[in-house]
């Protein structure tokens, strides 16, 4: 059992998991953004890197690390607010290359003020846990008891937004508002306000990713900290479907493990070109996502 614990195939395995669970959050954080309001936030990671600087950078380097945590999430959610009020809102209803322009523009200048604030330099972020691999039998298991913190944070806040989303009444409007907005105006559903909240509850996971982003030892916290983990959350989202939640998750999860097995039994260099592949295969046998359910339409 002790071998087992600590071979290759299994150490591929928790590894891959603790970088799925990342994919898995910044998948769900774009799944969330386009069921609110159709539209692919693009600067979604920079979004989520720029509050992980408010939260760390500043703040006093001495601050407590969950304190910088909530302030992170905070600006999160104040910056997703904001955005969706001042730059997303002037979108509805324009040409569906218009958002998609404007948040590829945005994502450039939120990477360009942080830059100019905080300079390109890596910023290495306190960790609450260890992240020294456990040992077992005398050998390492690929789980440190920082990549457990990363999982369980993961997993608790998929679970708060699956039980927002499913069990308040703030889910169900939220919810409404983005199936059928003019039928929920009817019912009373402040929809503009329940799209402003859709982004706000997204880029606060947005924020919590980012911070176990740059809390990582092999990261840290630069301007670009977010822009390959985003890029693998997108496939990750498109893969699963942009309207299953779910299916993000699961996506990311399995995303993680298979890169993980690539760059171990392959090339680490290969892990784009798969990552690219799966993509394209994705969308070429089920553009609308694997786990997203198909509806008929009766005329």
């Amino acid at each position: 059992m002790d071998a087992f614990w600590t071979s290759r195939v299994m150490s591929d395995i928790l590894g891959g998991l603790t970088n799925g669970v990342i994919y898995a959050l910044v998948a769900l954080s774009l799944v969330l953004i386009w069921r609110s309001t159709r539209i692919l936030n693009f600067a979604q990671g920079a979004m989520a890197m720029l509050a992980a600087y408010v939260g760390f950078a500043v703040l006093a380097p001495s601050t407590n690390y969950w304190v910088s945590m909530a302030v992170a999430i905070v600006a999160g959610v104040v910056l997703g607010g904001l955005t969706e009020r001042t730059v997303v809102r002037t979108l509805y209803g324009k040409p569906e290359i218009n958002p998609v322009v404007a948040m590829v523009g945005f994502l450039l200048v939120l990477e360009s003020v942080a830059a100019a604030i905080w300079s390109t330099t890596e910023r290495s972020l306190p960790t609450p846990f260890s992240i020294i691999d456990w040992q077992l039998a005398g050998r390492p298991v690929a789980m440190s008891p920082f990549a457990l913190y990363e999982v369980v944070t993961a997993i608790v806040v998929m679970a708060v937004v699956a039980i927002v989303f499913q069990f308040t009444s703030l889910g169900l409007q939220l919810r409404a508002a983005a199936l059928n907005p003019e039928v929920s105006r009817l019912l009373g559903v402040r929809v503009t306000r329940m799209l402003t909240l859709g982004w706000m509850l997204a880029s606060g996971v947005g924020a919590v990713t980012a911070v176990l982003v740059a809390s990582n030892y092999f990261t840290g916290l630069t301007p670009t900290t977010m822009d390959g983990v985003f890029a693998f959350g997108f496939i990750a989202a498109a893969v699963g479907g942009l309207d299953s939640p779910v299916g993000a998750l699961v996506a990311g999860v399995l995303l993680g493990v298979a890169f993980q097995f690539v760059g171990d039994f392959i090339n680490s260099n290969a892990i784009i070109l798969v990552a690219l592949g799966l993509l394209i295969v994705s969308l070429m046998v089920r553009p609308s996502g694997l786990f997203t359910r198909r509806t008929e339409r009766r005329v």
